[in-house]
């Protein structure tokens, strides 16, 4: 008898929380697999998946979102030889895990941290909350291709924000599983999509949706093109986040969890 012939793995992008082939039907050789392409329809099918989840993401409670992420983190941490395998450093994996646990852990306290009562002069309460902002596209870092990714997707989504995702053109196989783990977790679908293929072909589409809320360029190295999507974010008033190399293996902060949200203020007469 011959030798079993071993079942090669296809990757595929992640949209709605299923696995499709791009609708082009091309794909393009990279870390010794075949990867799919994304074409600017799946980037729309992308942000259609992303909108539609807002609202039940966003209603739902901080403490169960938080819940979710830890979830996520729970898988992460039972497939963390297949990220080393696909030759992610195990320090960095393991930073990974914990920065999703970290994340997780912010989600029912950044409300009181960044909002609350405020003193004013009259017979009134006035309070203030955060709110998601809505869709967000990404740009992910090259490196590190899994840590840079949980660092600039998690405080998007723990928060209520969904995201649009443009994997490493360049090391695009752990952040493909990482949407492997996403799609077994308890995380709903269409809160996470994610694409891999050409990000000069695709951000510029991404950037310039007027369904997309926010962007943040975190991974794009190209000083041209990065012009080129912050000019095109203008024209809906994105927010953005600029590109930028930080220390993902430093304390990140909340900077990049209230870069997405938005203050609602309310105000109510006392003793009504």
């Amino acid at each position: 008898m011959s030798e079993r012939v071993a079942v090669r793995k296809t990757y595929k992008l992640f949209i709605g929380g299923k696995f499709p082939r791009s609708e082009s039907g091309r794909s393009y050789p990279v870390q010794n697999s075949n990867v799919a392409l994304a074409s600017r329809k799946d980037l729309r099918d992308a942000v259609v998946a992303a909108r539609a989840a807002v609202k039940a993401w966003s209603g739902t409670t901080a403490y169960n979102r938080g819940q979710v992420l830890y979830r996520v983190a729970e898988m992460l941490e039972g497939r963390r030889e297949q990220f080393v395998a696909l030759g992610e450093p195990a320090d960095e994996v393991d930073a990974a895990i914990d920065r999703w646990v970290w994340y997780a852990g912010w989600s029912d306290k950044l409300p009181q941290v960044y909002g609350g009562a405020n003193p004013v002069a009259g017979p009134y309460f006035n309070l203030s909350a955060p709110e998601p902002t809505g869709v967000v596209g990404i740009v992910a870092p090259a490196q590190p291709s899994l840590l840079g990714l949980v660092s600039v997707v998690a405080p998007a989504i723990v928060t209520g924000n969904t995201a649009v995702v443009l994997a490493s053109e360049e090391r695009p196989l752990a952040p493909v599983t990482l949407a492997e783990v996403l799609a077994t977790s308890d995380l709903p679908g269409g809160v996470v999509n994610l694409l891999t293929g050409r990000i000069a072909e695709t951000a510029p589409h991404l950037a310039a949706h007027m369904d997309v809320n926010a962007l943040d360029l975190t991974g794009v190295a190209d000083g041209e093109l990065a012009r080129t999507l912050e000019e095109a974010a203008a024209a809906n008033l994105k927010r953005v986040l600029r590109p930028s190399s930080p220390d993902w293996t430093a304390d990140p902060g909340t900077r990049r969890m209230t870069a997405f949200l938005e203050t609602k203020t309310v105000w109510h007469p006392k003793g009504v």
